[in-house]
């Protein structure tokens, strides 16, 4: 008797997300709308604005919301970078994340290896660039000095008002800048998180995922998104008090990692035993509530799994 044989189940098709920017020079506005919809993308974010502005909203909200084994799609390169080392920083975010990427008009796909070849000649052409431009600085400096001149702004040397005001308000916007720009690697976690855990344990979950965040910073970041309407006022606002909930999370952590064999029945025991009062109430700890506080004990890097 013949075997039977079974189909192998068809493959999970790829979502295309298309990311559309409309600047007033485009003299046919739709025309990226169009070329989106003809690559398949069933999900178009449209952001309206110049390339000058590296306000972009809708782009932070996307990057936020993309999924491992999705594709974001533009029509070009500059529809969606402001320099070629914020391309290969967004890429570099979307592909730990799972995340693929594909440029219409270039032959940057990161799905294929002729993409990936070609991201990586860009990457090559950012690192010449970067060492060009600090190349031709050191030469100005030295070329300077040898002219008998002090580098930098002899407007802040002599403490001018007006140079001081224009220094002050250049780094204010480079710092918008980079937040602006790297938002998408830490801003969603964020709104995740916030309000409903503290600052101190945001910043412990970011700084586990590689970032080097303090709370007094990352508070600030938050403020100014808000401020420029990037961010949702709500996260700034004031987290429940959660102190006796955190004891609890790092006791049940401590109580697993020194026994890893010992089930949530077991754990739940063991608190009994040791006159701890269940964080959401009643006389005994049940293993639902030992799950809870192992879960969030996990998620902030307590516990390795």
């Amino acid at each position: 008797m013949a075997k039977r044989q079974v189909a192998n189940p068809s493959p999970v098709p790829k979502r295309l997300i298309g990311y559309a920017r409309l600047s007033t020079d485009d003299q046919v506005p739709d025309a990226q709308m169009d070329e989106l919809r003809a690559a398949g993308c069933d999900r178009i974010f449209q952001e309206h604005g110049s390339g000058v502005s590296r306000a972009r909203p809708v782009l932070t909200r996307l990057l936020g919301e993309l999924a491992a084994g999705d594709v974001l799609v533009v029509v070009r390169l500059d529809r969606l970078a402001l320099s070629v080392s914020h391309l290969l920083r967004v890429i570099e975010d979307l592909e730990k994340r799972g995340v693929h990427f594909r440029s219409i008009r270039d032959p940057i796909d990161t799905s294929t290896p002729q993409g990936m070849f070609s991201l990586q000649v860009l990457g090559a052409v950012a690192q010449l660039e970067r060492a060009l431009i600090a190349e031709r600085t050191r030469a100005g400096i030295k070329a300077a000095k040898a002219r008998g001149k002090m580098p930098g702004n002899p407007g802040l040397r002599e403490r001018r008002p007006e140079a001081i005001k224009a220094v002050s308000k250049a780094r204010d916007k480079l710092y918008l800048d980079k937040l602006i720009s790297s938002a998408q690697t830490w801003l969603p976690m964020v709104r995740q998180l916030r309000p409903k855990h503290s600052w101190d344990n945001v910043v412990r979950v970011l700084n586990r995922r590689g970032h080097d965040w303090t709370v007094e910073r990352l508070r600030r970041a938050v403020h100014r998104m808000v401020r420029e309407k990037l961010a949702d006022p709500e996260l700034l606002a004031r987290s429940p008090r959660r102190a006796p909930e955190d004891h609890l999370m790092k006791l049940v952590a401590a109580i697993a990692i020194a026994d890893p064999g010992l089930s949530l029945r077991d754990i739940a025991a063991q608190l009994d035993q040791m006159g701890q009062r269940p964080a959401r109430g009643g006389r005994k700890w049940q293993p639902s509530s030992v799950r809870h506080l192992l879960d969030e004990a996990h998620r902030f890097g307590l516990i390795r799994h």
